[in-house]
């Protein structure tokens, strides 16, 4: 097999969309020797900021020498993304073998596709044997693919109003499917989160006689810092490998975390961490600068706390720029309606485009919601002819392609071809 035929194999089972729960996942891995069993995992969860604090983790670690396997979604521009050791992608040919090993279980269970790729990160990351693995859940935790590990901790960075018609329409129920990624008498990290999902954390880490760790307790923010709590000493983080102030705050969760668990205090490793997360980890989309002049903004902000997040960076820069052009796509189960109200003020020129994926919302749908927010959005079939004229002739000016990563990957992808990138 091939390795499109195996991704074309693998992307069929999106036709059987979220099904949540472990059963599957469990029969697959047993079919498989369970590789999972004798892993040693950090598992990070939450509603925005888990891949960032993930790699953060993975990066560090990396510079302390250690061997660190890293399993983030969604993939950017190549499916191989998801599933790295040290910064370097799962191989073609182990992706193609590993579905062709796996024919008849596909056929008989019919497995998701997140359920596929989970058993194939374990796979690899076994027959590999990084020192450590950070495991990124895909949608909640409790019966997300992914805990089916017994961590060595769990983190859960943040927690908002999201996947309501799966997770549950209030704060608290959404904790709850959060909180299932703790494990007994294994300690807890959480960011900053409200005080309502605090209080169903809490409760499931005492259940579970777990150590809680949380975020308010050993940091805090001063005017462009984060400072925070080690043991006896105050670590400062003045600055990141990606932008924002909310990075720090995911920095500082990944710092508490390393410290709790191997006491790792070196102060050059960190910082070397922080800095190097693309290199160490291949991330991309947060407010990543994917061209200079004219400037251009990619950010995978794809609910409301998201935005936010990026409205507070790129308020810092906005009013340089007399022309400034959104491209915008979410999925429809967002709250498309709060994000557009948030993103008004800062663009000239809104376009509305659908990713192509089967849960995007249509661009009628979000020139709909424009409207009853009192924000005109274009239609934009085709991005391409957008595009390739700002990187060309908008100098002075900035375009934003904001929202789901599956357009900002689409996106990027054909950019790369036609070199309007920085790379």
């Amino acid at each position: 097999m091939k390795i499109q035929e195996a991704l074309n194999r693998i992307y069929s089972m999106h036709q059987f969309n979220i099904k949540l729960g472990l059963d599957r996942i469990r029969e697959l891995l047993e079919s498989i020797g369970n590789p999972h069993s004798d892993l040693k995992f950090i598992h990070v969860a939450g509603s925005n900021g888990k891949g960032s604090t993930a790699s953060f983790i993975a990066s560090i670690l990396t510079e302390a020498g250690y061997k660190v396997g890293l399993y983030t979604s969604p993939h950017f521009v190549r499916f191989n993304e998801r599933i790295r050791i040290n910064g370097i992608e799962i191989e073609d040919y182990y992706i193609a073998s590993f579905i062709n090993s796996i024919e008849q279980m596909i056929d008989k269970h019919k497995p998701t596709f997140f359920e596929i790729t989970t058993a194939l990160a374990f796979k690899y990351f076994f027959d590999n044997q990084p020192d450590y693995v950070v495991l990124e859940t895909g949608l909640g935790g409790r019966l997300d693919a992914t805990n089916v590990v017994d961590p060595l901790a769990s983190v859960i960075t943040s927690i908002s109003l999201e996947h309501t018609n799966i997770l549950g329409k209030t704060i608290e129920k959404i904790a709850f499917e959060k909180a299932g990624i703790i494990k007994q008498n294994k300690p807890v990290f959480i960011g900053a989160l409200p005080s309502d999902a605090i209080d169903v954390i809490k409760k499931r880490a005492d259940e579970l006689n777990s150590t809680l760790f949380m975020y308010n307790q050993f940091a805090e923010q001063t005017e462009n810092s984060v400072s925070l709590t080690l043991g006896n000493k105050k670590y400062h983080i003045y600055k990141s490998g990606l932008r924002g102030i909310y990075q720090l705050h995911n920095s500082a969760l990944a710092v508490k975390v390393l410290y709790e668990l191997f006491g790792l205090l070196d102060n050059t490793i960190i910082n070397k961490g922080l800095m190097n997360i693309t290199v160490n980890t291949g991330i991309e989309g947060r407010y990543e600068i994917v061209k200079d002049n004219p400037r251009i903004i990619f950010d995978a902000a794809h609910n409301p706390e998201a935005v936010s997040i990026f409205i507070n960076e790129f308020s810092k820069e906005y009013m340089n720029y007399s022309e400034r052009i959104l491209i915008f796509g979410a999925m429809k189960d967002k709250d498309i309606v709060t994000m557009l109200i948030l993103l008004k003020p800062y663009f000239t020129t809104i376009y509305a485009v659908q990713p192509e994926y089967e849960r995007a919302a249509a661009i009628e749908e979000l020139v709909k919601t424009g409207n009853e927010v009192g924000l005109r959005l274009l239609e934009l079939k085709d991005y391409n002819l957008v595009i390739d004229k700002f990187a060309k002739d908008a100098y002075g000016s900035c375009l934003v392609v904001l929202g789901s990563i599956y357009l900002l990957g689409e996106i990027k992808s054909k950019m790369n071809k036609k070199n309007l990138t920085n790379r």
